[in-house]
């Protein structure tokens, strides 16, 4: 039942913040408990994991593999503990602005509890189900904003991500066809079988060009900064922080656990593609002036790190990339935040008509400060340990040119995080009058406060969270015997 929880109790809170949407100060408080409730029931996974190891549990009464499986280790423990985590924060953020659309709660919970079931799912048509539920709360969120920008922006993201569902429920159906096999367990036994090898690969690729897609890696991701910026900061946050994330993690345990003897080809080609999608990222970010459009461009960007770390096909790379998903998606949805905090103080999103933010509050600079800096990879943040291990596996397999790809990313990001600093922060603002801090509530200092401070005690003391991830990741990418 622990198991369960996680899943539960924002599909409840869903349901309840929508039979309240008459009632909106009602509403938030289902909201926030809904989500304090999550964030208990993620601590108590994730002890349950270190005390007994793999957990898991299969819904309905039927027997592997026939049933809905969850399935918790270590890593995707972990993950439902950022994700709620990152819920509760987001909360607490909203909770000092204004209430916004009555469904905008119900589909935030929805979205939510969609992403926590693709943490745990066992089996590949439950995992669809859920990324369809997630798209459909996307879509939903970004309508509710109304206008023809929020229109543009759902449209551009409908069209594109149902690409991603065809070819994904296409390649499921083929795989099925071709194993019997929906249920991972029963997928990584199949995959073993040397009559099945070529078809299995050709289906695998299909699956992950899908789950590419949706992860927006190049070279299809302009539909990522052409409708992420239209949300409010708070919804902004927890989609930035968790969806394309989510894909990538996927891409992680089928490549790492299922499909293991995928052909070397593929993961060559998954490289080279990380190395695009982290350049290609980090310059729209250098070009762009709108500071959500650069953070989510640097989405794209960071993305490229965690596929890197996923071709690097090693137990060390899986922890790499676990560590680097897990500060990825705190400091990404944290830098929405602290930008939507901007925009509060400084009157608009374009950095070339805001600026005197650092003589103004010393205390939205630091916090910027180091959020960005954890972002580029500066000690002692967690960026820096997320990609010192994944260069530190690229370098030991001879992979100088990924590595040395990596670390020239790293250094655009340095400079597109300056033009934040340099235009929001030290330049003087073009109409001071628009200049107000105390625009910002008590919830937003608090908010973002709390996953700065949780950042910077992760990045000094990395040695427990590594040693638990290393201590999931020893059967990833070791074909049975």
């Amino acid at each position: 039942m622990q198991i369960a929880l996680p899943l539960l109790i924002p599909l409840l809170t869903a349901l309840a913040t929508a039979l309240a949407m008459a009632r909106p100060r009602l509403q938030r408080i289902i909201g926030l408990v809904g989500n304090l409730a999550l964030l208990l029931a993620a601590l108590g996974l994730l002890q349950a994991v270190m005390a007994e190891g793999r957990l898991r549990l299969v819904l309905g009464g039927w027997p592997t593999p026939f049933g809905i499986e969850l399935v918790a280790d270590p890593l995707s423990a972990s993950l439902v503990l950022v994700a709620a985590l990152l819920a509760l924060a987001v909360r607490i953020y909203a909770s000092g602005q204004p209430s916004g659309p009555a469904a905008l709660l119900p589909l935030e919970q929805g979205l939510l509890a969609a992403a926590l079931a693709i943490c745990l799912a066992g089996d590949l048509f439950n995992l669809y189900v859920w990324f369809e539920l997630m798209l459909i709360c996307l879509l939903g969120l970004l309508a509710l904003n109304g206008g023809q920008r929020a229109s543009e922006a759902s449209l551009k993201y409908f069209a594109l991500s149902l690409i991603g569902t065809l070819l994904m429920l296409a390649a499921i159906g083929l795989i099925y066809g071709a194993t019997g096999q929906l249920n991972f367990t029963a997928l990584g036994q199949a995959a073993h079988d040397p009559a099945l090898a070529s078809s299995l690969s050709l289906y695998t690729s299909l699956l992950i060009a899908a789950l590419l897609l949706k992860a927006a890696a190049f070279p299809l991701f302009a539909w990522l900064p052409a409708s992420y910026h239209c949300l409010p900061a708070p919804q902004l946050a927890l989609v930035g922080g968790l969806l394309t994330k989510l894909a990538a993690y996927v891409i992680l345990r089928l490549l790492g656990e299922l499909f293991v003897l995928t052909p070397a080809i593929l993961l060559e080609g998954l490289g080279w593609l990380a190395l695009a999608t982290m350049l290609s990222g980090v310059l729209g970010a250098a070009y762009h002036w709108d500071m959500r459009r650069i953070l989510a461009f640097h989405i794209v960007s960071q993305i490229g790190y965690l596929l890197l770390g996923i071709a690097l096909a090693s137990p060390a790379g899986t922890v790499a990339t676990g560590f680097f998903l897990l500060h990825n998606i705190l400091v990404k949805a944290n830098l929405f935040l602290i930008v939507g905090l901007m925009i509060l103080a400084a009157g608009h999103h374009d950095l070339r008509r805001i600026g005197g933010l650092y003589p103004a509050s010393l205390l939205l600079a630091g916090l910027f400060f180091v959020n960005a800096f954890a972002l580029v990879g500066v000690p002692p943040t967690t960026g820096f340990w997320g990609k010192f291990l994944i260069l530190r596996e690229a370098f030991a397999q001879g992979r100088y040119l990924w590595g040395g790809m990596a670390l020239a990313v790293g250094l655009l990001t340095l400079y597109s995080m300056s033009k934040i600093w340099l235009e929001g922060f030290w330049k003087a603002h073009p109409e001071p009058d628009r200049l107000n801090p105390q625009a910002i509530p008590l919830s937003g200092w608090i908010s973002v406060s709390g996953l700065t401070l949780l950042l910077l005690v992760s990045g000094i003391y990395p040695e427990p969270l590594i040693a638990f991830l290393a201590n999931g990741s020893t059967e990833f990418w070791r074909p049975l015997p």
